[in-house]
């Protein structure tokens, strides 16, 4: 089974359909006036499908076990043609076409049981998904123009080249599979007036977005957060809201990061913890959805100059 540890869930949907075509007629009229000897096709047909969507899992081997939140199926005849269609939220990491297919399938093979003594030239057709939403794809906003975007790490003991940084690069990784090109990336001690020039100098300079790491704790030289607040000039603390619920999933101590983010001016600042797994895990939270604060933003300024 794929890794999904790193996803966040969301509210996923998809619909999928299977075409049962009947011999003739009389089956469809047998059907309509629930006079099939084995019972009523449609609602027998509809609870195998049900529970088809909840088995997936235990049948299809790499198939998540999720939660099912909703489903639904309805049919339409058209001619001898029967048209199932299933529907199936979710609110989860991973999606759920798979569930909506399997219980297309299993509706239409129900069907197919059912109506075997009276209709010997059954068909089973066209099972396919029509449409799903609420992947990480759906949240991936193209923008229109390349950010101008800077990666700062804190610390006194990679400044000093006492240690090695992994929490930058690591985080510079992650934008380049957002395919955002980090144009500076530097290394300053965890000196407040130090880290306030710093984020006044870039913001001067006209860049859109500056992630910086480390100082974001506990210990008395973390002043990442008291230096960069008195800049904002307006916060956005669901940033980090979010940031820290991924985290607190994963590891307990995510609820003593101390991040911020917010805007000065027209930049964005967020800054993440000095850990290397706790900046990985900043960016799998905020990224590519963070994204969409740009898109808006470049999608304004395109519109006024038109």
């Amino acid at each position: 089974m794929n890794n999904i540890t790193q996803k966040i869930s969301t509210l996923r949907k998809a619909v999928a359909t299977a075409t049962v075509k009947v011999s003739s007629t009389q089956t469809i009229e047998a059907i309509k006036n629930k006079t099939v000897p084995k019972g009523d096709v449609f609602e027998f047909a509809r609870a195998a499908g049900l529970l088809g969507i909840k088995k997936t899992s235990d049948l299809i081997p790499d198939c998540h076990p999720l939660p099912i939140e909703y489903s639904a199926i309805s049919y339409e005849i058209k001619g001898q043609e029967i048209h199932i269609i299933v529907e199936v939220h979710t609110i989860y990491r991973t999606g759920v076409e798979v569930e909506a297919m399997h219980g297309a399938s299993i509706v239409a093979l129900t069907m197919y049981d059912m109506l075997k003594p009276i209709d010997k030239g059954i068909e089973i057709n066209s099972i396919k998904l029509i449409k799903k939403k609420g992947g990480k794809s759906d949240f991936s906003d193209h923008l229109l123009s390349a950010l101008k975007s800077a990666v700062i790490v804190c610390s006194d003991s990679i400044a000093r080249g006492d240690k090695q940084d992994f929490a930058g690069k690591a985080i510079i990784e992650k934008m380049q599979k957002q395919n955002l090109k980090v144009d500076l990336y530097q290394i300053i001690p965890d000196e407040f007036s130090q880290i306030q020039e710093k984020a006044k100098e870039l913001t001067s300079k006209g860049f859109q977005l500056i992630l910086f790491t480390g100082g974001t704790g506990l210990s008395p030289r973390d002043v990442t957060p008291e230096a960069i607040n008195p800049l904002f000039t307006r916060s956005i603390p669901g940033i980090m809201e979010a940031a820290r619920n991924y985290g607190q999933e994963r590891m307990p101590y995510a609820m003593l990061s101390r991040g911020i983010a917010g805007f000065i001016d027209n930049t964005l600042l967020i800054t993440l913890p000095g850990s290397t797994r706790g900046a990985e895990e900043t960016m799998d939270a905020l990224f590519p959805y963070i994204l969409h604060i740009f898109k808006v933003a470049q999608g304004m300024r395109h519109d006024h100059a038109e």
